[in-house]
């Protein structure tokens, strides 16, 4: 579902083309779940089964499908693309193609959503962009005022673009944080659980190669609080910064949830491409059951 709505945003946006790449095959949860796979028998490719309904959305936009496995392709495929987005991969994939893109200069994106918790992540480089500003003018005060003087006021109805740039680092960096320097203490109190939680569930990931699945739910629970604690104690953190009863709210991926940052991480996507306003550098955390995300820079000089 989160992957959809990435693809639909973008596509409606107006992109020049798109390329859904997936190699698996479509699931009962997919049509049920998935609106943009029609209903239909469960032998055929996700993304092919996408095609038509995507495509309809927007026909000015050229969209493909690509049905080979992501870790099959080399250096060379992703440096047709301006910017590659990453879903349902697994760490090792994310910072090995986060590698490849940060090298060609190629915007990067990756972004998962498990039940109520959703994230996204963007290496865009040394990135140029450029702002919006109010225009600042000088206004004289009148002979009748005293002394002629000049007042500094922002003049809403005119306007100046101002170009800026930003360095982004990449995932491996943003992943690795050392969480026993002193700098990085301080920071902690700061720094979202979710961002601790992220690492839990990519953990996962990589043990069972799946998410957390409700039907099995009680033996995911015990896996993940285990990984938790493994996962807490190696970045030398407190587990108690992910609560006890966070395993019951990392199951399936919540349709709001996956509205949510699928729209931040789509409207960071086309940001970066028109290369205007400030990017989210680097990482943006969304906490359903709060209700509220937060945009955290993490692993930066």
């Amino acid at each position: 579902l989160f992957r959809s709505e990435v693809a639909k945003n973008l596509i409606l946006a107006g992109v020049k083309g798109l390329t859904m790449l997936d190699h698996k095959q479509v699931t009962l949860e997919d049509t049920r779940a998935q609106f943009l796979i029609p209903k239909g028998p469960l032998v055929r490719n996700r993304a092919e089964a996408s095609l038509e309904r995507a495509q309809n959305l927007n026909p000015m936009v050229d969209v493909k499908v690509d049905t080979e496995d992501i870790e099959t392709k080399d250096e060379g495929f992703f440096t047709q693309f301006d910017a590659v987005c990453l879903t349902c991969c697994s760490r090792d994939v994310m910072v090995k193609i986060d590698h490849i893109c940060h090298k060609h200069n190629i915007k990067f994106f990756t972004g998962d959503v498990f039940g109520y918790h959703g994230f996204m992540f963007a290496d865009l480089g040394e990135h140029e962009f450029v702002e919006e500003k109010t225009k600042v003018v000088k206004s004289r005060v009148g002979a009748e005022d005293g002394p002629e003087v000049k007042k500094v006021k922002l003049d809403e109805n005119e306007t100046t673009m101002v170009k800026k740039t930003v360095t982004f680092c990449q995932l491996k960096d943003a992943l690795e944080v050392d969480w026993s320097s002193e700098k990085a203490k301080a920071a902690l109190r700061k720094t979202p659980s979710d961002y601790f939680l992220i690492h839990v569930l990519m953990k996962f990931r990589t043990d069972k190669g799946r998410d957390p699945l409700p039907d099995s739910y009680a033996e995911d629970c015990d896996l993940l609080l285990q990984i938790r604690n493994d996962v807490m104690d190696s970045l030398a953190v407190n587990p108690d910064l992910i609560p006890e009863d966070f395993a019951s709210y990392c199951f399936s991926e919540m349709a709001p949830v996956c509205a949510v940052v699928g729209g931040v991480l789509s409207q960071e996507i086309v940001k970066a491409l028109s290369q205007r306003d400030p990017p989210h550098n680097n990482f943006f955390f969304f906490d359903g059951m709060k209700g509220s995300g937060i945009v955290d820079s993490l692993g930066t000089k």
